[in-house]
C-alpha cells in the first residue's frame, strides 16, 4: 500500500490566510511529498529539492518576522503546518522543525544588524540549517559540552565535535553552542557558523533504525575561524539561548509526532475497512474498533496539548512546562499508535509493502530527540516540586 495523504483533519484556524496556508501545504504534501516518501526513505535519499520548494513557498520561516523574510504566523498555525508535512513524510516535517530551531537563536537574540545580514537568506533564500548542541559525551547533560571557542583578536576559533546533528554534512549554516568560559552552563556561547567554513567537516551519516532519508551525522570543528560578528547574544548566554530554542523545538517534535500518528491511523482505518475475514470487514469486530478509537483519542489529546502550549507561547506567557508535556505525551502517543497500526494490519503490517512498519520505526526516534522523554519528565517535575536536592 503506497503512502497517501492523511485523512483530512478539521482545524480551527484564526484567519483566512492561515486556512489558505494549510490548503497550500496539503496540496504540496499530496502532490510532491507523499508519493515518493516510501521509495526515498528506503533509498536513504534526502529530498533537498523539496526543501527548495518549501523555501520558495514561504514555509521555512513561518513563525518569524516578515521584515526578515518570515511568515508572521502564530506558532499554533506553524505547528499545524508541521503536522501536515510530517503526516506526508516525517523527514520533511522534522527537517522543517530543525531548520526553524536553527534560526531561533539569531531571530530571538541577534542584533538588528545580524538579523538583517543573515535572516532573509536563512528564512527564504533556500538555505537549510543545523542545530549543534549535543556531543558524543554530552547528550542529556548538554551543559557539560566540550567544544571550545577561543578568542583571537576579532575572531573566534572553534574546535571540537558535535553529534547527532540533523542535516549534518548538508546544512548551509549551523547554530553552534561552544564553551568560551568555565565549566557549566554559564561558560557557553552561541555562534552562527557557515556550513562551508574552512575546517568544518562531517562524518559519515549514522546508520539508523528509521528516518533513513534524514542525514544525522557528527560535525567536526578543526580550528574553524569565524568573526565575532557571528557571535549570537552575549558571551556566556549560549546555554540560556539553547534552552529557549528547545522549548519551542519540543513543540515542533510534538506536532510531528501527531502528524505521524495521524498517518498511521489513516492507514489502519483504510485497511480495516477493506480487509475481510469471516465474511465481513475486520472493522466490524469490536476489539479492533476499540483499538482504532483509542488511537484516535490519543491523537486528538496530543493535538490539543501541543496547541494549548503554542497558544501560551503566542500570548507571550511561560510555556516550558506545557512544551515538555506536549513532547512527552505526543511522542509516546505516536509510538503507541504506530505500534497499534502494525497490529491492525497483522502480518502485512510487519512488511515493507505497507508504510506502518516505517512509521513505527520513525516514532521511536521522536521519543529520543530534543530531550529524551525521561528528561521531559524531569522538566515537568521540576516545575511541580522544584529542583532535585544536591
Amino acid at each position: 500500500m503506497p503512502d497517501r495523504a492523511p485523512q483530512t483533519v478539521e482545524r480551527r484556524l484564526p484567519t483566512e490566510e492561515a486556512r489558505e496556508l494549510l490548503t497550500l501545504v496539503r496540496d504540496i504534501a499530496e502532490r510532491e511529498i507523499a508519493p515518493r516518501a516510501a521509495e526515498e526513505e528506503e533509498a536513504g535519499r534526502f529530498p533537498r529539492e523539496l526543501f527548495s520548494l518549501l523555501s520558495t513557498s514561504g514555509l521555512l520561516g513561518l513563525p518569524y518576522d516578515s521584515e526578515y523574510g518570515g511568515g508572521d504566523q502564530p506558532y499554533a498555525v506553524y505547528l499545524q503546518v508541521l503536522e501536515e508535512l510530517a503526516a506526508a513524510r516525517l523527514t520533511v516535517g522534522l527537517g522543517v522543525s530543525v531548520h526553524t530551531l536553527s534560526c531561533h537563536a539569531l531571530a530571538g537574540f541577534g542584533t538588528k544588524e545580524q538579523r538583517a545580514a543573515h535572516l532573509p537568506a536563512m528564512l527564504g533564500g533556500g538555505l537549510l540549517g543545523a542545530y549543534c548542541l549535543s556531543e558524543p559525551a554530552s547528550g542529556s547533560d548538554a551543559a557539560s559540552l566540550r567544544t571550545k571557542a577561543v578568542r583571537e583578536g576579532d575572531d573566534w576559533v572553534l574546535t571540537g565535535t558535535k553529534a547527532w546533528i540533523t542535516h549534518g554534512g548538508i546544512a548551509d549554516f549551523c547554530t553552534v553552542m561552544a564553551r568560551t568560559g568555565g565549566e557549566g552552563p554559564k561558560g557557553i556561547t552561541a555562534f552562527l557558523v557557515p556550513g562551508d567554513a574552512e575546517g568544518l567537516s562531517a562524518a559519515a551519516p549514522e546508520r539508523k533504525m528509521g528516518m533513513k532519508g534524514s542525514p544525522t551525522a557528527q560535525i567536526h570543528f578543526d580550528g574553524v575561524r569565524i568573526p565575532d560578528a557571528r557571535r549570537i547574544g552575549e558571551e556566556g548566554q549560549g546555554f540560556a539561548i539553547a534552552l529557549s530554542a528547545l522549548d519551542s523545538g519540543r513543540l515542533g517534535i510534538a506536532a510531528c509526532a501527531v502528524g505521524l500518528a495521524q498517518a498511521a491511523l489513516g492507514q489502519a482505518v483504510e485497511y480495516a475497512r477493506e480487509r475481510r475475514q469471516f465474511g465481513r470487514p475486520i472493522a466490524d469486530f469490536q476489539g479492533l474498533r476499540f483499538l482504532l478509537a483509542d488511537m484516535a483519542t490519543r491523537i486528538e489529546a496530543g493535538r490539543a496539548l501541543y496547541l494549548e502550549a503554542a497558544r501560551l507561547r503566542d500570548e507571550g506567557l511561560p510555556f516550558g512546562r506545557q512544551a515538555a508535556m506536549a513532547k512527552l505525551f505526543c511522542t509516546d502517543a505516536a509510538m503507541q499508535v504506530t505500534t497499534d497500526a502494525v497490529q491492525v494490519l497483522g502480518g502485512y503490517g510487519y512488511t515493507a509493502d505497507f508504510p506502518v512498519e516505517r512509521y513505527m520505526r520513525e516514532a521511536k526516534m521522536l521519543q529520543i530527540v530534543e530531550g529524551t522523554n525521561q528528561i521531559q519528565r524531569m522538566v515537568i517535575a521540576r516545575h511541580l516540586v522544584g529542583p532535585e536536592s544536591r
